[in-house]
């Protein structure tokens, strides 16, 4: 048996504030971030621009934002796309956000749709939204009773958010490159 699959490395977040270059930490194990594609970062900031526009005016105590830490414990920290917090946040997410949005990219998919998946679920994110650029589709999942259950595949409709007090929504037709 390989040395390497028998004795994985376990980092911290104390190693991983260290490194060059963008990483996210999962259980002590690191995955190198890919440089995003124009494409990847229209759709990001697209999703950013709607929710932000709606939060202002709908939901003054939520907040959405963008490729920002998100540490859980000392051997994991991750950076989602697009979240909406709802209370404080200062320099990193120390609490799971209500709602993560991740673009997914041809090198990102099986993280996304498995190790983050379950990661999340597991943190108690409340809605978890995988969006596939190339499919024009996006995959929205709900936490109920500590299982994500999915609610609906988003293409061209509207996707309603419900959070604290209030619901926001994003049109996906506006999402995706005319």
């Amino acid at each position: 048996m390989n040395l390497a699959v028998r004795y994985p490395p376990r980092y911290t977040v104390r190693d991983y504030e260290k490194w060059k270059g963008d990483w996210e930490l999962i259980e002590g194990v690191p995955y190198a971030l890919a440089s995003p594609t124009f494409e990847h970062q229209r759709i990001v900031g697209r999703i950013f621009r709607f929710l932000d526009e709606e939060l202002e005016d709908k939901c003054p105590e939520c907040k959405v934002g963008i490729d920002t830490d998100y540490v859980i414990d000392q051997h994991t920290v991750v950076r989602p796309d697009v979240f909406i917090v709802c209370g404080e946040v200062r320099e990193k997410l120390l609490s799971p956000p209500k709602v993560i949005f991740e673009v997914v990219s041809e090198g990102t998919a099986e993280r996304d749709e498995k190790l983050k998946f379950e990661l999340y679920q597991r943190e108690g994110v409340e809605i978890y939204v995988i969006v596939f650029p190339s499919l024009k589709k996006a995959k929205v999942y709900r936490l109920s009773d500590g299982r994500y259950v999915k609610l609906k595949d988003v293409t061209t409709d509207t996707l309603e958010l419900p959070l604290e007090d209030c619901t926001v929504s994003i049109d996906f037709s506006e999402i995706w490159e005319r």
